[in-house]
């Protein structure tokens, strides 16, 4: 399977509430859960799955665009905060990110440019959600 063309998930029922085995052809099953009472709190919810989705795509991005830079990269972390709206669906309204990045060759207009091109053009988790919640970006360069 091309996985740039066509991806293929499944999720299976394991228990009498809303625990569910998810994977994606070829790659180990995650625990995907709910919180109680409805859930009984064992693996990651949908929306912690959709931040954690929304942070890999956008690192992926910044990490490609800043290595053909020939930037030196130490260290790279992304930490994301997801506020949820009061009525439902209770989906994120706005997301903070927050990129830390340890390298002592990059600059924070390196990674601006980066960011923007990912929000812009190579980041499809982004773009997807761009328009129904707002994503907030922020860098840390450390040498």
């Amino acid at each position: 399977m091309d996985k740039n063309q066509e991806l293929h998930a499944s999720i299976r029922l394991i228990n009498e509430k809303l625990h569910f085995e998810g994977s994606v052809t070829g790659n180990a099953p995650i625990s995907i859960d709910y919180t109680p009472p409805l859930g009984d709190n064992l693996g990651y919810t949908s929306l912690e799955l959709l931040l954690l989705s929304l942070s890999s795509c956008m690192g992926s991005a910044v990490l490609t665009f800043l290595r053909r830079m020939n930037k030196t990269i130490h260290g790279f972390e992304i930490h994301a905060r997801g506020i949820r709206r009061e009525a439902h669906p209770t989906g994120f309204k706005t997301i903070f990110i927050e990129l830390v990045l340890r390298s002592p060759d990059t600059t924070d207009s390196d990674v601006e440019k980066v960011l923007k091109l990912a929000e812009d053009t190579y980041c499809p988790v982004w773009a997807m959600i761009k328009g129904n919640t707002v994503v907030i970006a922020a860098q840390r360069v450390e040498a």
